[in-house]
């Protein structure tokens, strides 16, 4: 049994990895790219043409990776009123609410964007320099689907 929880925090850690990486690659090409689209139209009048095209598709992968870090991290956004107004009691209860109810919404939001990305991939559309809208989109219902997994999780696992 030790051997199967370590092999399962040694792949935890590795995804935790992949999740940082992609986030900093995002954004990293995200600020280069506008740098350089910036630079060449103020000062050669040109540019790449697909590169708003691009520009906004990082923004959304940066979007969504970036809530999948902070579910991770369990520091997204939380309105906490009715645990301040409500007994100490509660809180647990709530709480437990809270992950399943924003674990469902997840969930459906990962749905719903599968049949949205199926649309796209039927109509073949094409979001910059041969790449596939869909492709782009996947991110969409990864993100919300690990999100999903992540916040049921929570109402089983509590924190340290």
């Amino acid at each position: 049994m030790a051997s199967l929880r370590k092999n399962f925090l040694t792949l935890r850690t590795g995804f935790h990895r992949l999740e940082d990486g992609a986030l900093v690659l995002a954004l990293v090409s995200m600020l280069v790219m506008a740098l350089t689209q910036i630079l060449l139209r103020n000062l050669f009048d040109s540019g790449f043409l697909w590169a708003e095209s691009f520009l906004r598709i990082l923004v959304l992968w940066v979007a969504i990776l970036g809530a999948m870090v902070a579910t991770r991290d369990r520091k997204h956004i939380s309105i906490d009123l009715l645990s301040r107004l409500l007994p100490a009691g509660y809180f647990v209860p709530l709480q437990i609410v809270s992950l399943l109810f924003a674990a469902v919404l997840c969930a459906v939001a990962a749905y719903h964007s599968v049949v949205f990305i199926s649309y796209e991939y039927e109509d073949r559309t094409i979001a910059f320099a041969e790449v596939p809208v869909w492709l782009c989109q996947s991110i969409m219902p990864i993100g919300f689907g690990v999100m999903a997994l992540r916040f049921f999780y929570a109402v089983f696992v509590r924190e340290q």
